[in-house]
């Protein structure tokens, strides 16, 4: 059985040449790429699990109050007690339970309230953005989860679920 580019020694010369072009190429945009992102990352706290030896020269706490149709959320999930992450680690984005939000980085890094609600699970998917809001120090932020959080303030996210009020399930009448 002949392949095609194969039967002809020429032919088949310039398509063993072109398939190791190709190979030389894509190994070489999987490393460049690789090793871009890598180092993208390292200069990210949202990717750095442990500070542990770093110099932090920025710290951030503020207060976060997070309602569901009017009801205190309450997360599902203890990221605290995470066994992906050692026990003697200091972490750079800490959601503590009674509400206090801290982050802590090299250089100043603006740390959004968004970020704290996707580290914690927050279902944000299962909400309405339209009904939902944001507040600082009792006043409506514009930039709704990415709102910079900043040293001392008090944040309120105030979330409506999509079918709030609606029946989650109607069973057929007969």
């Amino acid at each position: 059985m002949f392949w095609p580019g194969m039967g002809d020694p020429t032919k088949r010369k310039k398509m063993l040449r072109f398939l190791a072009i190709s190979a030389a190429v894509g190994v070489s945009v999987v490393l460049i790429s690789t090793t871009l992102i890598s180092q993208v990352k390292a200069q990210d706290p949202l990717y750095h699990k442990c500070l542990n030896g770093l110099s932090i020269q920025y710290h951030v706490s503020a207060s976060l109050e997070v309602l569901v149709d009017g009801k205190k959320w309450i997360r599902p999930l203890d990221t605290a007690n995470d066994t992906s992450i050692p026990q003697n680690c200091e972490r750079s984005m800490v959601f503590l339970d009674d509400g206090t939000i801290r982050g802590a980085w090299i250089k100043k890094y603006p740390f959004e309230v968004g970020q704290f609600l996707w580290m914690s699970n927050f279902p944000l998917r299962d909400m309405d953005e339209a009904k939902s809001k944001i507040f600082e120090n009792g006043a409506e932020s514009p930039d709704f989860i990415h709102t910079i959080v900043q040293d001392g303030v008090h944040y309120r996210a105030e979330f409506s679920t999509k079918n709030a009020g609606a029946p989650t399930f109607t069973p057929p009448k007969s």
